[in-house]
């Protein structure tokens, strides 16, 4: 469907599908297909804790080797879960140093509490998380990591301001989620344009900010009935993007 639709190529979730795991079998699709693998999304859902191993740092490991094997630039990778001490407590060390032996960006993604911050978290910080299942918090930017990946729905159910969150982010931003909410504390992946996100205006910053990352689609299409519903939910969200990030079409790195 990428390849029929003309977008430049995919990043690959890995999780429980058997595909998603298999190097060999990704790379046989992408030569088969035209598509390129541009980011690999390691395994770090709460359904994906044994993918790979039940061991967080392997997974992360194992995700670089497969993104790089297969040509792509970007690991996108979720903040440490508090559950996960010993690797929070090492995490930014092995992005660093991943990255440094690999050549691999590592993009560190914003997520959401469990609860977004009421009142009461408002008057103690301008950026408190609520009740967070991150350790040390939903916004790495809070850490600090040499690249990011901003994903607007995210961002929504933080109930964060997306354009304030890119520019904490600034020249590290190197992997963009385009994608919607409507500020609910679920996760929603809407496409761009049908949240209350301000899609459009975030991707006339990435164009008149000199951006050469990647921009991802990544929505919720579970709704669509029929196979070509879910291809032409994804045409619409393709020309959104590129008529918003037309001033990057030009450059000469740019993928979406």
């Amino acid at each position: 469907m990428a390849a029929d639709l003309g977008y430049d190529g995919v990043e690959v979730m890995v999780w429980a599908d058997a595909t998603s795991q298999d190097v060999s079998a990704l790379r046989r699709l992408a030569e088969q297909h035209g598509v390129p693998v541009l980011a690999v999304h390691a395994p770090c859902l709460l359904i994906t804790q044994r993918v790979w191993s039940p061991e967080p740092e392997e997974r992360l490991r194992r995700a670089v080797v497969a993104a790089s094997d297969l040509g792509a630039t970007t690991v996108v990778v979720h903040p440490p879960f508090r559950w996960q001490r010993r690797y929070a407590e090492n995490f930014d060390e092995l992005v660093a140093d991943l990255e440094e032996a690999s050549g691999i960006r590592i993009a560190v993604e914003n997520m959401f509490p469990i609860r977004p911050p009421n009142s009461w978290d408002r008057l103690r910080g301008t950026r408190a998380s609520g009740l967070s299942a991150f350790r040390p918090s939903p916004d790495p930017t809070e850490v600090g990591f040499r690249n990011y990946t901003l994903d607007v729905s995210h961002a929504a159910a933080a109930q964060t301001d997306p354009l304030e969150l890119m520019r904490r982010m600034g020249e590290r931003l190197a992997h963009v989620h385009l994608t919607d909410g409507t500020g609910t504390p679920s996760d929603e992946h809407l496409l761009p344009g049908h949240g209350s996100q301000p899609c459009a205006e975030i991707c006339t910053a990435l164009g008149s900010g000199g951006y050469t990352g990647t921009v991802i689609i990544e929505v919720n299409t579970r709704k669509a009935k029929t196979v070509d519903q879910r291809a032409a939910q994804l045409a619409e969200a393709l020309l959104f993007a590129r008529l918003h990030l037309e001033p990057l079409r030009d450059t000469p790195d740019f993928q979406l």
